[in-house]
């Protein structure tokens, strides 16, 4: 089986989204890629989580031609793509319509950074694109949903910010891995949550200090991280 390790890791960040409670149904999908061979291994469309296996993940190259699998891939495919080809140090991409998260994409409001747990993972708020085109959604919608998630990270550092809202659809999220990708897809929905009881609870809430939520992020994502275990070697 091609790429069997990769489609195993895919298939098992695909059902972490179901653990978390992400997604309902045929729902959402998580893909990773193998930078050295240029090629993609994603969840099939339409299929049941309870039906996947490794050898269901579909497999194919940065065009999105397939290169092995007989299933359809996920229809997303074309935004995990675009992702991959402009963000060039991510490994996976998950993309779900987890319920505060999606929330906040239907309102079109970015998540502002209201305490630590959010500066732990995302060194700002977390970004909402602009609308599609009328002309971008009769056209290759799915890639132009990619090139908006691009787009808004013109001046934003996407390994900083793992995640971001697509308005009106919901949000992805990225990481080194595919593993990481779902494992950001859980705290984003989780801190989107968080931020909507906050506000509820004190509409007026302003953003956590710069210093603060520099110090929470560096602590585990900068140059002098000393959050967790030293890695062996």
């Amino acid at each position: 089986m091609l790429l069997q390790a990769l489609r195993e890791e895919v298939l098992e960040a695909n059902l972490e989204l179901v653990r978390r409670g992400l997604v309902l149904y045929t729902f959402g999908n998580v893909s990773g890629i193998d930078r050295g061979q240029g090629l993609v291994a994603i969840k099939p469309s339409g299929v049941a989580y309870e039906e996947l296996t490794a050898e269901k993940m579909v497999v194919t190259d940065l065009a999105g031609k397939i290169v092995d699998g007989t299933l359809r891939p996920s229809s997303d495919l074309d935004t995990h793509l675009e992702l991959y080809k402009h963000f060039a140090n991510i490994g996976g991409v998950a993309h779900t319509h987890s319920e505060y998260a999606t929330a906040w994409a239907q309102a079109e409001k970015e998540i502002p950074c209201f305490g630590t747990t959010h500066a732990d993972y995302f060194h700002g708020p977390v970004p909402v694109t602009a609308w599609l085109s009328e002309a971008a959604i009769a056209g290759e919608y799915e890639r132009e949903t990619g090139v908006a998630i691009w787009r808004r990270f013109a001046e934003l550092d996407p390994d900083a910010i793992p995640a971001a809202l697509v308005a009106g659809h919901g949000p992805f999220s990225w990481g080194a891995s595919a593993t990481e990708a779902a494992h950001n897809a859980a705290i984003l929905e989780y801190v989107a949550r968080m931020a909507s009881h906050t506000l509820a609870v004190n509409g007026k809430t302003g953003p956590l200090p710069q210093a603060l939520h520099d110090k929470h992020f560096l602590r585990k994502h900068g140059g002098h991280a000393y959050y967790g275990q030293a890695k062996a070697g």
